[in-house]
C-alpha cells in the first residue's frame, strides 16, 4: 500500500469518527423528565465547560428546564419563558405571558412549546422567544407537552386532554376527564397515557384520543406516569404509586408511600429500578417487576420533584430547601446542596435535568440553580451575603451594647 492510499484512508476513517453521532451529540435534555416514555434518564456526555451559577427571576421557579445546545430553557411564576446560556449565565432572551408558567417545556426543532397559566399553549422560536402560535384552553395550564411527531399532547385544568398539531396550532382532538389535569401525557405503543384530578389514570388512541381504558385510584392522579416493557408507573394523592398494564389497564401491583404521591416515577431501565418521592419526606426505590422496596431515604420536607438520574446517583428536590444527590444502588447521601444553608429555606419542587456532569434545578426564591456533580459543588448563593450581612448587623449591635453599659457603669 503506497503513502498516498494511506493518507486516503486515514482521512476516510477520520471522517467517519467525526461523523459518528455517539462522539459529537451533545447531552441535549428536550423535554420534562428527558424522553416521552418520561424515564429521567439520560446516559450521554455534554460538550462543553461546565460552571455553578445561579440565574434569578422574579417569581418561584416550578418549571422544570429543557436543555438543548447549551442553552436551558424554563417558566417562572413571574410570568416569562426564559432562554439562559450554560456557560456564562448569561440570558439570551425572555418572553411574558399573562400567568405564571409552572409547565416545563419541550422542543422540537426550532421552536419550543410551553404551557401557562393564562390558559394558553405557546410556540416559540427557541433563537429569540418570538411566538409562531398560541392555543388557548379553557382554564390554566399546569401539564407540561408532550410531541409526537407532527402533535402536541397536554393536559389542561379545565378537564381536557388536547392533541395540536405543532405546525400551526390547530386542535386535532381533545377529551373530556371532567376534572383539571395536571399530570403530564406519556405515550407508548401509539397511546398516550396521562392522569386526571377525577383519580383515574386513562389510555387515549394517540391519533384519535378514543379511550382505551381507564383505571381509577383512591385520589387525584397529579403524578405524570413513566412506562417500561408495557406497565405505566404513576403516583396518586391516594399515597400509592401504581404498576398498570398499558396493554388492558389492570393492575400489576400498588406500593402505599403513606402520603400523596405528587412526584413522578424515574426508571432506571439498566436495573429494574424506580425511584419516587412522596409528601412524607421519603424517596424510594422499588423493584419495577413487583414493587418491592430495595430502600428509602428520609429527606427534610416533602418530596413533590421528580429525580433525575446522573451516573450511578439520583437527584431530587424537596419542600425543606434541599437538592439531594443520592447512590442510585443502596439510597446512601453522596452529597446536598442548600441555597439557604438551612437557616433561610424555600421549597424545590422543579425537577432537575441533567447535561454531563452538570445538575440545573429551580427553586421557590426564583433562582435557577446550576450545580457541579463531578466537584459536588454549587455557587454561593445570594442568601450568603443576607446571611453574612445579618451576623455583621448582629455582631456590631451586640458590640454597641457592650459599649453602652460599660459607660453606663462608668457613669454611675
Amino acid at each position: 500500500m503506497n503513502v498516498r492510499t494511506k493518507q486516503i484512508l486515514l482521512g476516510f476513517l477520520i471522517t467517519c469518527i467525526l461523523a459518528s453521532p455517539a462522539l459529537v451529540a451533545g447531552a441535549d435534555w428536550n423535554m420534562f423528565h428527558e424522553n416521552p416514555q418520561r424515564t429521567g434518564y439520560l446516559e450521554q456526555p455534554a460538550d462543553f465547560t461546565p460552571t455553578v451559577w445561579y440565574f434569578s427571576t422574579q417569581g418561584s421557579i416550578k418549571s422544570s428546564p429543557a436543555i438543548l445546545n447549551k442553552v436551558a430553557y424554563f417558566g417562572s411564576s413571574d410570568g416569562h419563558v426564559y432562554a439562559v446560556n450554560l456557560e456564562d449565565c448569561s440570558k439570551l432572551w425572555d418572553y411574558k405571558t399573562d400567568g405564571a408558567v409552572v409547565s416545563s417545556p419541550s422542543i422540537s426543532g426550532d421552536y419550543l412549546y410551553v404551557g401557562s397559566k393564562d390558559g394558553y399553549i405557546y410556540a416559540q422560536d427557541i433563537k429569540n422567544g418570538n411566538v409562531k402560535w398560541k392555543y388557548k384552553t379553557g382554564n390554566s395550564i399546569e401539564s407540561s407537552p408532550l410531541i409526537q411527531n407532527n402533535m402536541i399532547f397536554i393536559g389542561s385544568n379545565d378537564g381536557r386532554v388536547y392533541s395540536i398539531y405543532k405546525s400551526n396550532g390547530t386542535k386535532n382532538w381533545e377529551y373530556n376527564t371532567g376534572n383539571a389535569v395536571k399530570s403530564s401525557p406519556v405515550i407508548i405503543n401509539d397511546y398516550l397515557i396521562i392522569g386526571s384530578d377525577d383519580g383515574k389514570i386513562y389510555a387515549l388512541n394517540m391519533e384519535t384520543g378514543d379511550k382505551k381504558w381507564e383505571y381509577t385510584t383512591g385520589d387525584k392522579v397529579q403524578s405524570s406516569p413513566a412506562v417500561m416493557n408495557n406497565v405505566a408507573y404513576v403516583g396518586s394523592d391516594d399515597g400509592k404509586l401504581y404498576a398498570i398494564n398499558i396493554n388492558n389497564g389492570t393492575l400489576k401491583w400498588n406500593y402505599d408511600m403513606g402520603k400523596p404521591v405528587y412526584s413522578s416515577p424515574t426508571i432506571d431501565t439498566n436495573d429494574n429500578s424506580l425511584f419516587v418521592g412522596a409528601d412524607n419526606g421519603k424517596m424510594v426505590c422499588l423493584d419495577t417487576r413487583n414493587g418491592v422496596e430495595k430502600w428509602s431515604y428520609n429527606a427534610t420536607g416533602a418530596v413533590k420533584t421528580s429525580a433525575a438520574i446522573v451516573k450511578n446517583k439520583i437527584v431530587f428536590g424537596s419542600d425543606g430547601g434541599t437538592v439531594y444527590i443520592v447512590n442510585k444502588y443502596n439510597g446512601n447521601l453522596e452529597w446536598n446542596y442548600n441555597p439557604g444553608y438551612g437557616i433561610i429555606n424555600q421549597a424545590i419542587q422543579s425537577s432537575p435535568a441533567v447535561y454531563g456532569n452538570m445538575i440545573y434545578i429551580g427553586a421557590d426564591d426564583g433562582s435557577l440553580y446550576a450545580l457541579n456533580n463531578d466537584k459536588m459543588n454549587g455557587p454561593t448563593s445570594v442568601y450568603a451575603y443576607y446571611i453574612g450581612g445579618t451576623l455583621v448587623i448582629l455582631a456590631i449591635f451586640l458590640v454597641a451594647v457592650k459599649i453602652i453599659r460599660k459607660r453606663s457603669k462608668k457613669a454611675e
